[in-house]
Formats: C-alpha cells, sequence, structure tokens
C-alpha cells in the first residue's frame, strides 16, 4: 500500500473539481434529432464520481468516522475507484480498492499509479454477481485494517448530496429544462441533482436508464457485459419516486451510441454514456421543442478495448449494424424481459412489499420551451412519446 501520503493531504485538488463543460449534441444517435445537451464529467478531474468521492470522505471526517490519515476501503467496478484516488489524494487518506478480473488492465495500472492498492477477486459470487464477491472480500478487509473506513457508495446518502454542485452547475448553464435523463448504477447523481432542479423547473421530468440484466428496477438478474451502469443489488440510494419512466439499454445499442457520437460530435465515452446519449437523441426526437440534457459520466479512454474495438464486440456477439433504432415498451417492469433496449413508463421500487409503482404522480409532458443556441429542429421519426 502506498503510504506515502500525508494525513493533511492535497486540499488544493479540491479546486480541481466539478465545473466541467456543457455541450450540444447533434449527432443522429442513430436516427436524427433536435439536440440535447450533454454535461462532459469525464473531462473533471477525477472523473464524475470524484464529487461523491469527496463528499462521502468529508462527511465521514465530519461525523468522526473517518480518523485522519485512516484508509478507505471499497469496491469498484472502475469509475468510482478514480474519484476515490482523487478524494484519497486531497484529503490524506490511502485507498484500498477491492475489484474483479475483469477490470480492464489499463484501469488497474491507472488505479496503482494513482497510489491505490487494489484487491481482485477472481470469481462471481452464485448470487449477486460480482459485485457481492466483492463485497465479500471487502468485509474481510475491513477486518484486517484496523480504523478503516468504507464509504458503502450504492447506500450512503454522501453520495447523493455530492451531486449538489452538479445540479447548480446545470441550473446555471440552462436558462430552461424538460426533461433530465441519468444512468443509473448506484442511483447517486440522479437522486442528488433531480431535487435541486425540481427547485427550479417544477414539471422536470426524469427519465432513469439502466442496462440490461440489471436488478435495479425490478428486471431479473442476468450477467451483464456493460460495467459501470446497472447492478446486481438494490441500491438505496435510488430514488424511485422521482423517476417518470425508465429505459433498459443493451451493450449493441450502447456501444453503438458511443462510436456514432465519436466519429460525429467528437465527445464519448463508456456503456453508461452510449445508453444516456441513446435515450436523450430519443427523448428530443419523441418530444421536439422540449429542452434535454443528461450526463456522459466518463470518457472514452478506458473503452479503447472493449466499446471501440472490433474484435472485442465481435467476440461478444454484439451486432452493432443491427442495434435497436427505438424502444420496445412494457406495462410494468415485470411484464417481460428486456433483452434489449425496452422502455416502462411504470416505475416500482423492487424491494417495496407489495411491488407497486413509485408515489410520485405522472408529470404531464413537457411544454415546448425554446433551448438556448438550439440548431434548427429536423424531421424527428414518429415515434410514440
Amino acid at each position: 500500500m502506498t503510504t506515502a501520503l500525508l494525513p493533511t493531504g492535497n486540499r488544493e485538488l479540491l479546486g480541481l473539481l466539478g465545473r466541467t463543460p456543457l455541450a450540444r449534441v447533434t449527432t443522429g444517435l442513430p436516427c436524427p434529432h433536435p439536440g440535447f445537451w450533454a454535461k462532459l464529467e469525464g473531462l473533471g478531474a477525477g472523473g464524475m464520481k470524484a464529487r461523491a468521492a469527496v463528499a462521502m470522505l468529508l462527511g465521514a471526517r465530519e461525523r468522526g468516522e473517518l480518523p485522519p490519515g485512516a484508509p478507505v476501503v471499497e469496491s469498484t467496478s472502475g469509475t468510482l475507484g478514480i474519484g476515490l484516488a482523487f478524494a484519497g489524494q486531497a484529503l490524506g487518506h490511502p485507498v484500498v480498492l477491492v475489484g474483479d478480473t475483469e477490470l480492464e488492465p489499463s484501469m488497474r495500472r491507472l488505479l496503482r499509479t494513482y497510489g491505490v492498492r487494489l484487491e481482485l477477486v477472481d470469481r462471481p459470487a452464485a448470487e449477486g454477481g460480482w459485485q457481492a464477491a466483492r463485497l465479500a472480500r471487502l468485509r474481510r478487509l475491513l477486518t484486517e485494517l484496523p480504523g478503516a473506513y468504507w464509504p458503502d457508495q450504492y447506500n450512503n446518502p454522501d453520495n447523493v448530496a455530492g451531486y449538489a454542485s452538479l445540479a447548480a452547475e446545470l441550473a446555471a448553464a440552462l436558462d430552461h429544462l424538460d426533461i433530465l435523463v441519468c444512468s443509473v448504477g448506484t442511483g447517486g447523481h440522479s437522486a442528488g441533482v433531480i431535487g435541486p432542479l425540481r427547485r427550479h423547473w417544477p414539471r422536470l421530468r426524469l427519465i432513469g436508464v439502466d442496462a440490461t440484466g440489471s436488478t435495479i428496477f425490478g428486471q431479473p438478474a442476468r450477467t451483464r457485459l456493460m460495467r459501470g451502469l446497472g447492478s446486481s443489488i438494490h441500491p438505496r440510494n435510488v430514488a424511485y419516486d422521482a423517476f417518470d419512466e425508465v429505459h433498459w439499454v443493451g451493450p449493441a445499442e450502447s456501444a453503438d451510441a458511443c462510436r456514432r457520437l465519436a466519429a460525429g460530435n467528437f465527445v464519448s465515452g463508456g456503456w453508461s454514456t452510449g445508453a444516456a446519449a441513446l435515450v436523450a437523441a430519443w427523448a428530443a426526437r419523441v418530444h421536439p421543442g422540449a429542452v434535454v440534457a443528461t450526463v456522459f459520466p466518463d470518457g472514452p479512454q478506458r473503452y479503447l478495448h472493449s466499446v471501440f474495438d472490433d474484435d472485442f464486440t465481435t467476440a461478444h456477439g454484439l451486432d452493432l449494424d443491427r442495434a435497436a433504432t427505438r424502444p420496445v415498451e412494457i406495462p410494468h417492469p415485470r411484464a417481460a424481459e428486456a433483452t434489449g433496449w425496452t422502455r416502462c413508463r411504470t416505475v416500482t421500487d423492487p424491494l417495496a412489499a407489495d411491488g407497486s409503482p413509485a408515489p410520485a404522480g405522472r408529470r404531464p409532458p413537457p411544454a415546448p420551451t425554446a433551448a438556448p443556441h438550439r440548431p434548427a429542429r429536423r424531421t424527428p421519426r414518429k415515434d410514440t412519446p
């Protein structure tokens, strides 16, 4: 483990947190659309999850749960690991991360370069998959490292609170917003931004984007190719009552969107970015006149040997030329299994006793408004909103 960090850390790094650019995306994904706004969190120091990582460590320090210089231990598929490496350097905490053998070699090297101690599990658990296996190793580490702190990103309210700055930046940059599209993994950034933004725009609709094979919104757990999107467990940070609808996106649709973004709009990212962009473009198309925004959680660098690699997509049976151009709609998350891009306008908390819809009332469709610097609108496809 790297021990050179002083307990005081390097708080000047905190000045690099956030303030990421907002880009206008107009390239077809895959169909023409009027355009949407994308917050490019991959261009921020430590990535999007640095916001949550710093908030979780500061909250724990304020409560006395994290002594100065104590180690921080967490499970991650990669993105939060970068954020915790940033937070650990800034606040003076060595970081121990539990990953798995499907973590890309480039990401392993990057995390270790940032001074992280990396532990890898070599097989998924029979129930809960890789996440459950990582958590089992994490709990053992907590008994081996005296004073170690586990942020527990999936169930930590400070994760949610860390995205207040993201909401403030969106509110300052946009004159109006009708639809917000958020990918969902831990549930932190969607829960963290929707409350503050609805105080600005009460009619704001929230669309969640999940992965096929994820259990978050009540689908059965399956082996998932995409990392950083979806979950095999039920994070308690997810604000089910805040969502107006949910889309499940498959890896072929996400990879196709990532490549189209890179070729047509230069900015791109990984699985979560492609899935969120696909749904945001669809929302802009079926709600012409609405101002749509989404968050690109990361950039393309860690996905050069997966999303952007023809050998990888071929080996995993992803036919990008036949990726869906619109979602199939189901009436309830348990009505059918989503094996490709699927939409559902009934959002449920899968852990609720009766499995009933989350209590938020259906919000009316957004009223058309003029987006700042909106490009000339192309003729939309006749999709069903």
